[in-house]
């Protein structure tokens, strides 16, 4: 990179947007931060913005906009709240763009971005799960470069990389299998939520640690595998791989199988996109195999982790379905995280609401929005029904 490359980072103060501006910081002269945005935390993101220079700060809620604004003063930093400063942001002149607000929120950021044919780093599973087709057209309409973030995504990319997806038999998507890998599928009715974000490997937030637990997220990941390579459902394989080493595999028609692997940490393929096309210098540990000794691998369990049916049986029936999927999939992990419902309901939640809705053909965005909000509905409306029977009240 001969010019100083610039950086908007939505969703600076999570794990993804915290690990984004550490690497930055570490390559001085290399890179400038144009925007910053958060959701709740105010005080974190001003501290943010101050110490790295950002030319301009979003808070998604409206009401912490004081907060951030008082901050701020005097600062040359410009402020702003809303959803639409989060797009205002993503629109913004950067050369890069992070997006890793989690959840059905980061659509519309994400999409701005991709609209002005920026290089996007995408960690924001639901974007592609959601709007994948949506996501993908407008990426070949404008000309984005779009980077997988996710550590098994990301993988795939490198092992693809100068090679012709003609020639890709599979993708094996690898998972680390979560807490409850091995625990029985009558004990895990009584999970609660402090052991199910307790990752074994990775530092994560409790939403997405619940997903791991769940394995919602590799049902996620194989929608965003699909979008993001081109392959069909039946061509992604999901093979538990508990040390978290490969990240995942590319076999090829030759019966060659291409490899990535490194340490569990999330800097490598955050790394890998914000140099692109270059590799940075990442202050990480090295991968020592020696002391790694041996890799496992092992199929996973589909009758204690239905999470994986449902995702392969949405993707299968196309439309909106990965949309409800996802949506479903937020209301009820809430739910349980704040103990409304047990561990084994949320696949049950998430089921009850695909079984409910059809699955049309997505419109466009305020049609998957609309999609969105509707299958949260209903599964609040699950969530209740299941609450009231653990009660005996209903």
């Amino acid at each position: 990179m001969a010019e100083r490359r610039r950086v908007t980072v939505l969703g600076a103060t999570g794990s993804i947007g915290r690990n984004t501006l550490d690497l930055v910081a570490h390559a001085p002269g290399r890179f400038a931060i144009e925007a910053l945005t958060a959701q709740t935390n105010a005080e974190a993101l001003a501290e943010l913005a101050l110490r790295h220079k950002a030319r301009f700060a979003v808070i998604g809620e409206p009401g912490l906009y004081p907060t951030l604004k008082k901050a701020l003063a005097g600062s040359g930093v410009e402020a702003g709240c809303g959803p639409q400063a989060l797009e205002e942001a993503a629109a913004r002149p950067a050369d890069w763009v992070m997006a890793a607000i989690v959840g059905a929120a980061g659509l519309g950021p994400t999409l701005a971005a991709v609209r002005r044919g920026a290089m996007v780093a995408l960690a924001t599973k639901e974007c592609l799960v959601c709007a994948g087709r949506l996501l993908m057209d407008e990426v070949r309409r404008s000309g984005a470069t779009l980077l997988p973030v996710d550590s098994e995504h990301n993988a795939i990319f490198q092992a693809l990389r100068d090679e012709p997806v003609a020639g890709v038999e599979r993708l094996i998507l690898t998972a680390s299998g979560g807490p409850f890998r091995r625990r029985a599928l009558a004990e895990m009715a009584a999970v609660t939520p402090r052991e199910a974000v307790a990752h074994p490997n990775w530092a994560m937030g409790a939403k997405i640690s619940v997903d791991s637990a769940t394995m919602m997220n590799k049902g996620l990941e194989l929608i965003e595998a699909h979008h993001l390579f081109g392959l069909p459902e039946e061509r992604i394989e999901i093979l538990v791989h508990p040390e978290s080493i490969v990240h995942s595999l590319v076999a090829f028609r030759d019966g060659s199988v291409l490899a990535q692997l490194g340490q569990h940490d999330m800097r490598i393929p955050i790394a890998y996109t914000l140099g692109w096309p270059e590799r940075l210098d990442v202050p990480t540990p090295r991968l020592d195999l020696v002391a790694v000794a041996k890799l496992t691998f092992e199929r996973p369990d589909l009758d204690r982790f239905p999470a994986l049916r449902l995702a392969r049986d949405a993707l299968r029936a196309g439309g909106t379905s990965p949309t409800v999927l996802n949506a479903a999939n937020e209301a009820a992990v809430a739910a349980f995280l704040e103990r409304r419902i047990g561990f084994l309901d949320i696949a049950a939640v998430v089921e009850a609401v695909l079984l409910e809705m059809a699955s049309p053909h997505a419109a466009g965005m305020d049609h998957i929005l609309d999609i969105d909000q509707e299958a949260r509905r209903r599964a609040e409306g699950q969530v209740a029904k299941r609450a009231r029977r653990a009660t005996g009240t209903g």
